[in-house]
């Protein structure tokens, strides 16, 4: 097992009315002893932006703006901005969220070249309805697909709205990686229940045609599925991966149902640096779960997301939206994290 230490709630909501009801699940850009923190921020009636906040050192917040730095301005975000991650690419940061409408739930990219102004580019993900979606699984190769994914489309169908030409696939937890591999932008993608890896050239390139090929062979992009009892509901990207010498790691969640209702994990796993498509290890149990009164309490109970991370020497801290109310730290220490994962090669 690997030692974690909760260092406890890092910041929570105010009397400000666009974070008044929960701050959760942040962005996080370390810029040497400096941490921004990019956050989704809601407001009555569950509308999410996106706040910021600046530490100095993993824990010592000296900045907090008192309005949204991302505000809600387009229709497909008319809902809210949500669960921020970023990364910086060449002289270029990009920040990936959820985007929803009040219906759908689709990656969006904002970029930006000074963590001062941020551009929106739009919608990336699927285009595509419920229905189109089961056509395209049966293209897949069946003996490797997770018979979830069908799963998936046939609870559209059963409430009767997989014709419906508005409702698109749900592909949340966007997740970029830091930098380019073998020449091309790579990013992680949840279509329930797993972990999927996309490679493109530009971000146009992610247009419908691109993805319908994509969905007809969709086994050869699933990086994780779900695998132990913690994560047997579903799983997703957490934060962006961590270039290390053994390989990318990959701080994620997976959630399990209980007799509580969902659980949700932190969880800890290593994909191959050169091709982040294959998964090394992945620790059979989770990295640490939901325990202390405001990881257990809040606006969605049981609920520990990991959504960045900052490196202090050995020290790895994450950060991570607890209980969808607060934002929370834990620090690990990396070397003993990394030698864990080499025992479940």
């Amino acid at each position: 097992m690997v030692n974690v230490e909760k260092k406890g709630i890092l910041l929570a909501p105010t009397e400000n009315d666009f974070e008044s009801n929960g701050v959760l699940n942040p962005a996080v850009y370390q810029d040497g002893d400096n941490i921004h923190l990019f956050y989704r921020a809601v407001a009555e009636g569950n509308y999410s932006t996106i706040g910021y906040a600046k530490a100095n050192g993993p824990t010592n917040i000296v900045e907090r703006f008192k309005e949204p730095l991302v505000y809600i301005a387009l229709d497909f975000e008319i809902h809210g901005i949500e669960d921020p991650r970023i990364v910086k690419i060449e002289d270029t940061y990009y920040i990936t969220y959820t985007a929803y409408d009040g219906i759908n739930a689709m990656g969006a990219l904002a970029t930006s070249k000074d963590l001062k102004n941020f551009e929106k580019k739009g919608i990336f993900t699927p285009p595509i309805n419920y229905k189109d979606y089961k056509h395209h699984l049966e293209h897949c190769n069946q003996e490797k697909l997770n018979p979830k994914y069908y799963d998936y489309a046939k609870l559209f169908e059963s409430i009767g709205l997989a014709d419906d030409k508005q409702r698109l696939l749900r592909d949340k937890d966007i997740v970029l990686f830091p930098e380019k591999i073998n020449g091309k932008f790579v990013l992680l993608h949840r279509i329930w229940p797993g972990i999927q890896i996309v490679y493109f050239d530009d971000w146009e390139d992610l247009a419908k045609p691109f993805w319908e090929n994509y969905l007809k062979d969709l086994t050869a992009h699933i990086v994780m599925d779900p695998k132990y009892d913690f994560e047997v509901n579903y799983l997703g990207a957490g934060c962006p991966p961590i270039k290390t010498e053994v390989g990318w790691l990959l701080i994620y969640h997976g959630v399990c149902e209980t007799t509580i209702g969902k659980t949700y994990h932190a969880a800890a796993a290593l994909l191959q640096l050169d091709k982040p498509e294959v998964e090394i290890s992945r620790l059979p149990y989770p990295l640490f779960s939901p325990t202390e009164k405001w990881e257990v309490e809040g606006v969605v109970n049981h609920v520990v997301f990991p959504t960045g991370t900052a490196l202090f020497g050995d020290d790895l801290y994450i950060y991570y939206g607890s209980a969808d109310q607060h934002i929370a730290v834990a620090r690990i220490s990396m070397n003993e994290l990394l030698n864990e994962l080499k025992k479940y090669s």
